[in-house]
């Protein structure tokens, strides 16, 4: 049993397969449709600056925390806050259930994406571009069931296979497609009468419209983007090598990352600003951006039912690569505590995730009269997770290796084979600029959010 952990815990076997898994986690689908309409709400240029430069700062140094913590512990993300410090023992509690949540509803909306990939490729773009459509699936617990169970089976195949045959294999197929879709369909997009007056409307700053809520969405949508407190970079960190740098692994996370959102934003927003003349509000549809502006979009363009196949099999693919690594952070937390082998770990995972997916199926369906503080089961799953849990994590996290353990256990694991370049702005960042940055994530959902 521990010689099978020791080689599941060094799994990646290269440092390429590392960074393209972790970009995987990173690039999910906040990337592909939350960063385009916050960008546009926010300012174009302005938030997308302002982005860049919280992302090589605060994001930077709360990615680079929680990759060496998990290498220098080896362990899963329940059991590496414990052995920092026992007092810390909760937060790693309280941590693991992050992915637990996640993962479920997760997976319900990746296979309402797989819904729509299969729409779009059957010839049904049209129909499913029609009024009502959205909401007719959805409302639907037979449907929404199987695309749900097709969707976390196909996570749950990747997983079985361990981090070095089924992840790193995976993730070096999948992300290098993901990007080649991404550049294909943005420059398509941009082809499009009308387009360079969206991109335009994208990109340019506007200053009249930065304000601290630009400040907050583009923490915000970082901090969730880059898979941050939940886990996943921890368990990552586990499985990377000793000999590989952490620190030029994190900037290339980063510049992935960031490039998938704005080509995304270069898809989405030119697109969508040239079928709707303009209309800002077009834009900041939340899921209904996903799900029934884009259809639209696609059913009214010249081989429109081409683009919908590709973008929504981009999205498929984005989706998978996130929902596997939140999959594969439960899995190692269950066979670091039980002691189990990886194939039953993973049984178990998707039964308990396949049930609490149901709570957000019905919750649209059958049950959809019953809410919790206003909200169905899944918008409550994801904002407790996302708004009030991630946030409380990263803060203890940068209190425990700001004040507690001190940053040198950080920077003593990335200076174990190179020069840690950027020691002294992460000692400044993690004691006090990211947990200001976490006090005003949890402000603003707190009180500007209910």
């Amino acid at each position: 049993m521990k010689s099978t952990k020791k080689q599941e815990k060094n799994g990646f076997g290269s440092k390429l397969g590392f960074v393209l898994a972790a970009s995987g986690s990173a690039v999910g689908l906040g990337n592909i449709w939350r960063f385009p309409y916050l960008a546009a709400k926010y300012g174009g240029g302005i938030f997308l600056l302002v982005y860049l430069i919280l992302a090589v700062t605060f994001g930077f140094s709360l990615m680079i925390t929680e990759i060496a913590i998990g290498r220098r512990t080896g362990k899963s993300v329940m059991q590496a806050y414990t052995k920092i410090d026992k007092r810390f023992k909760p937060l790693g509690w309280l941590a693991g259930a992050i992915p637990v949540i996640i993962l479920p509803y997760y997976c319900v909306i990746g296979g309402w994406v797989l819904k729509y990939l299969t729409a779009f490729a059957s010839g049904s773009g049209h129909a499913a571009a029609e009024d009502g459509y959205f909401a007719n699936f959805i409302s639907g617990a037979g449907a929404t069931t199987l695309f749900f169970a097709i969707f976390i089976a196909l996570t749950a195949i990747v997983v079985i296979f361990g981090v070095q045959k089924g992840i790193e294999t995976v993730s070096k197929v999948m992300m290098p497609v993901l990007l080649a879709l991404i550049i294909g369909i943005s420059i398509y997009t941009l082809t499009l009468p009308g387009a360079l007056d969206g991109l335009v409307y994208y990109v340019r700053p506007s200053l009249s419209e930065f304000s601290i809520k630009t400040v907050i969405a583009a923490m915000g949508q970082l901090f969730y983007s880059m898979s941050l407190a939940m886990g996943i970079m921890i368990t990552y960190g586990s499985y990377m090598r000793k000999e590989d740098n952490i620190e030029t692994s994190v900037r290339q996370i980063e510049v992935f990352d960031t490039i998938v959102a704005f080509l995304a934003g270069m898809i989405i927003v030119p697109a969508v600003f040239v079928f709707s003349g303009g209309d800002r509000d077009a834009l900041n549809a939340g899921p209904g951006l996903m799900f029934v502006t884009l259809p639209n979009v696609f059913d009214s363009m010249a081989g429109g039912q081409i683009v919908g196949v590709v973008f929504f099999l981009l999205v498929v693919l984005a989706a998978m690569t996130s929902s596997i690594s939140l999959m594969e952070t439960v899995v190692s937390m269950i066979q670091d505590r039980l002691g189990w082998k990886r194939l039953p770990s993973c049984l178990l995972v998707v039964g308990v995730s396949f049930l609490l997916g149901m709570l957000s199926i019905f919750g649209y369906s059958i049950w959809s009269d019953f809410t919790i503080f206003k909200m169905q089961f899944l918008d409550f799953f994801d904002y407790i997770s996302n708004n009030i849990m991630m946030p409380i994590v990263a803060l203890m996290t940068c209190i425990l290796i700001g004040y507690v353990a001190k940053t040198t256990y950080v920077e003593d694991e990335i200076s174990k084979n190179t020069v840690f370049r950027a020691k002294g702005m992460y000692r400044i960042m993690i004691r006090y600029i990211c947990p200001l940055c976490m006090l005003l994530i949890l402000f603003s959902s707190l009180f500007l959010t209910l």
